[in-house]
């Protein structure tokens, strides 16, 4: 065998990503490719903040090849149809590729095995790219998935870790094999101002600074929403610019409670996954359903819009959906207070704020986006199912000074504590001042009007 392809699709890195280390030990050339799918922009997955991330991916991952020698090669088409072309060019007998655990990704591997066994090719799929522990490897007795997050983290924590592969010293590509340009983040249109800058390169800086620097103080800071204490890296293990077992590899290496914290939060990600992987009917239908009949019509409809604009008069949800529309991406703590706001207060359907996020959010993929939505809206994994966040108190334990609303809700900048988290306690003459809006519903009605809709009067 000479020639070997290597699939790229949510795996872009040439460190610690096993599908490239087995094309190069099966072949002494080997085609990096990625397929610039039709299919992907009609899922609804090809949102510009994603899209400009993804061109940044590229451009890094082509840069990390040509480093050692090779080149990444960009088609454009049905991905199988494309596989399958350069298979032919280049009189290739293997693709390997990294497993996917959502429905559009199962199907793709399922055609293109078909397609390449057809013509006498073989496709190898590769566990433990995307994910720390593959979907399905761990599972308590009597069911194919976990259900519940404690017993999953349990089992997982006992998991080995596997070292980390380095990057491949050279990458030898067909000079015969045609490319198309690498798409440039230029050319997208409507990207959030604040995105930040994708590629591997980044993502490992990014890394290995938090690591050294803030992972320390993770535990007691990660939902200080002022702070901002997080990690940033969900864009990076999104499109795989970093590995998840690295990442996991790595903090456990530096110990303490910090880093423990944070790969408990990637363990979260892998819970996702698997039932995902087991469900993939739960990125858009309940994965337990409590009959809900969602509010619809002009008065919901308006509330959903001043929700997206960050205009509800409930500071901290205006905060994080303007943070969203700003950066594309938004603080974990305030994705579960908007969340919450959502679908337990103004009783809103979770597929239109899945949607919505999907729209926006650099990091949103199925597993984690619906799922996360899922388990706030109470229709997913969470044990209780019917909690609901209280958002005045949400902006008192966890932006407690207020400034995480000032910096993003700047009509109320001058405002001091408490009124900062409760605009409306002002005088009518204080509040004619700014131009913030009134409260969109009570929290005394919201909370009434989902207890009696989730039948708990």
């Amino acid at each position: 065998m000479t020639v070997s392809v290597v699939l790229f699709t949510s795996d872009l890195r040439v460190h610690d990503h096993p599908p490239l280390r087995a094309a190069l030990r099966s072949a002494p050339e080997v085609v990096p490719l990625f397929v610039r799918d039709p299919a992907v922009d009609r899922a609804g997955f090809a949102a510009p903040n994603r899209l400009a991330f993804l061109a940044d991916c590229l451009t890094d991952l082509d840069a990390a090849l040509r480093e050692r020698g090779g080149r990444l090669v960009v088609r454009h088409g049905d991905t199988v149809a494309e596989v399958c072309s350069v298979v032919r060019e280049t009189d290739a007998d293997e693709v390997h590729l990294a497993a996917g655990h959502s429905a559009f990704a199962h199907d793709r591997e399922r055609r293109l095995r078909n397609a390449l066994e057809a013509d006498g090719r073989r496709l190898y799929v590769h566990d433990g790219v995307g994910t720390v522990v593959p979907p399905g490897e761990i599972t308590p007795a009597g069911s194919d998935h976990f259900a519940v997050f404690t017993p999953y983290h349990r089992r997982w924590a006992q998991r080995p870790l596997r070292a980390p592969l380095t990057a491949p010293r050279g990458v030898s590509v067909p000079d015969s094999v045609g490319s198309e340009d690498i798409p440039a983040r230029t050319a997208v249109r409507s990207v959030a101002e604040g995105l930040a800058v994708g590629g591997e390169r980044e993502g490992r800086r990014r890394l290995g600074s938090w690591l050294s620097r803030r992972a320390d103080a993770y535990e007691a800071a990660h939902d200080d929403l002022a702070q901002d204490a997080t990690s940033r890296l969900s864009p990076y293990l999104h499109f795989g610019a970093v590995s998840p077992g690295e990442a996991v590899y790595r903090a456990s290496a530096r110990g303490g409670t910090g880093a423990e914290a944070f790969v408990r939060q990637l363990c979260w990600r892998d819970f996702h996954h698997q039932v995902l992987d087991a469900r993939p009917a739960a990125s858009w239908a309940d994965y337990r359903p409590r009959h809900d009949r969602w509010r619809q019509g002009e008065r919901a409809d308006a509330d959903l819009r001043a929700w997206k604009e960050g205009r509800t008069g409930y500071p901290v949800v205006d905060a994080a959906m303007r943070q969203l529309t700003h950066e594309g991406w938004m603080h974990n703590r305030g994705r579960l207070i908007a969340a919450s706001f959502l679908t337990k207060t103004l009783y809103i359907d979770w597929r239109e704020g899945a949607r919505h996020f999907l729209d926006l959010l650099v990091d949103a993929d199925v597993a984690n986006n619906q799922l996360n939505w899922q388990w706030v809206a109470g229709t997913g994994t969470d044990t209780r199912p019917n909690r609901v966040l209280n958002p005045v108190l949400q902006a008192r334990r966890y932006d407690p000074d207020g400034d995480y609303i000032r910096r993003w809700v700047p009509e109320l900048a001058d405002l001091k504590t408490p009124f900062v988290h409760e605009p409306w306690r002002l005088t009518g003459l204080e509040r004619a001042a700014g131009d913030y809006p009134d409260p969109i519903v009570t929290l005394a009605e919201g909370l009434e009007r989902f207890r009696h809709a989730r039948g708990r009067e």
